[in-house]
């Protein structure tokens, strides 16, 4: 059981990893004649976090029209979902 549980958390950080990666990408343009969304990289970036910031986008609007906060709120969704999945998982 500990290494389902220690799978299941390493996915979790991993997931939550590449959020971070995509804040950090979207703060960066690594080609200044190309926009960093068109990168094969990115795009499967954006497409493996999407899930998770979409909803949270409908209910979170950003602030002063510009700022997304949904990426921290996913982290921390994300990190309290599991730290209470493995406390679970464990106290089987």
């Amino acid at each position: 059981m500990p290494a389902v549980v220690t799978a299941i958390s390493v996915l979790f950080q991993v997931y939550e990893f590449l959020i971070l990666i995509r804040v950090f990408l979207s703060w960066i343009n690594t080609d200044p004649y190309r926009p960093v969304l068109t990168h094969p990289i990115v795009q499967v970036l954006h497409r493996i976090t999407e899930p998770v910031l979409v909803p949270l986008r409908r209910v979170i609007p950003p602030i002063g029209g510009t700022i997304d906060i949904t990426p921290v709120i996913a982290l921390l969704i994300l990190e309290i979902v599991r730290r209470l999945l493995t406390t679970f998982l464990l106290s089987l």
